[in-house]
């Protein structure tokens, strides 16, 4: 496997609202937003020529988290298959699915099923998790989710390229069982990465088609790019194309005549596009964005603006 995305332009998707609804980045409108709302900014992304949509993936939030973090996370698979059936483009992204929540055939199935009902659009965003209570439900060990995630990675990389699978792990074994539907994607559908820590990082170069990073600003981002490619070269991946993120500031494209936060990036599409291409420059192939906005046809409209002001000044 390699980068998916076409190279020579710094591509652009989004998290998108409403399916969680964080403290730290949810707009008040979005408490009461429903369904046909979420369908309406999945399709503005599809016709924007968006990179891919992606969805979060937390079962239940802790009382002791719910102050910040709420408890509005919709179901990852659930959610992306729907939206599957409403674009046609857009690909479909787990941001990021917590593998060691279930049994990675499980998770194989999934993915395999999205990818075939979303004709080859699914892209697998794998990351350790962060909520310790969320682990304890589960009876899992939290201290041991690291190695309970590379183990996923390892199996449900077998288990997406081949139909009948044989694995002997310590958490997993599987005996010559086979599973169809096959992905669309070949050899399977591609592997993202998320985290930033040194320990992320190397899984990201061990095991990943891409990064999606998290706890990356611009003063470490570049850093962290360079200690991603060094590892890989220690892995014997350097000749290997990667699909490198990174996860920019607010945006509002124009100038708001409301208070939209001092860490968002505002102004003409030209100021914006400028602003962004540092991304690129330090070895990202696309950036995750956000928009600040007030109502969903204010995010619309930003979606708009963006797509057709600001992503043709992109080129790298």
């Amino acid at each position: 496997m390699a980068a998916i995305l076409p190279p020579g332009v710094l591509h652009y998707g989004m998290q998108l609202p409403i399916q969680s609804q964080s403290k730290l980045y949810a707009e008040a409108w979005e408490e009461t937003a429903g369904p046909d709302d979420l369908a309406a900014i999945a399709q503005a992304c599809d016709r924007g020529g968006f990179a891919y949509i992606a969805v979060c993936d937390h079962t239940a939030i802790p009382r002791s988290h719910a102050p910040m973090m709420g408890t509005e996370w919709w179901d990852t698979m659930t959610t992306l298959g729907w939206l599957a059936g409403l674009t046609e483009n857009v690909r479909l992204v787990s941001h990021v699915a917590v593998l060691a929540y279930r049994h990675p055939m499980a998770t194989a199935k999934a993915f395999a099923t999205l990818d075939v009902i979303s004709k080859g659009r699914a892209i697998v965003g794998a990351g350790a998790g962060h909520v310790e209570a969320e682990f304890e439900m589960y009876g899992l060990d939290f201290k041991d989710r690291g190695p309970a995630l590379n183990e996923s990675l390892e199996l449900l990389d077998l288990a997406l390229r081949e139909e009948f699978v044989t694995y002997e792990g310590k958490r997993f074994q599987v005996k010559d069982m086979g599973a169809r539907p096959r992905p669309v994607q070949t050899p399977r559908p591609p592997i993202w990465i998320g985290g930033s820590a040194g320990a992320a990082l190397k899984r990201v170069a061990k095991y990943a088609d891409g990064w999606l990073p998290q706890g990356s600003p611009r003063a470490t981002f570049p850093d962290q790019v360079a200690e991603l490619r060094r590892l890989r070269e220690e892995y014997g991946r350097a000749d290997e194309a990667m699909d490198i993120g990174a996860i920019t500031e607010m945006l509002y494209v124009g100038k708001p005549d409301w208070e939209v936060g001092e860490h968002t990036l505002s102004g003409s599409p030209e100021q914006l596009a400028e602003s962004l291409r540092w991304y690129g420059e330090q070895g990202a192939n696309q950036i995750q964005i956000r928009f600040r906005n007030r109502t969903l046809q204010e995010l619309l409209d930003q979606i708009e603006a963006f797509s057709t002001q600001v992503a043709p000044l992109l080129g790298k």
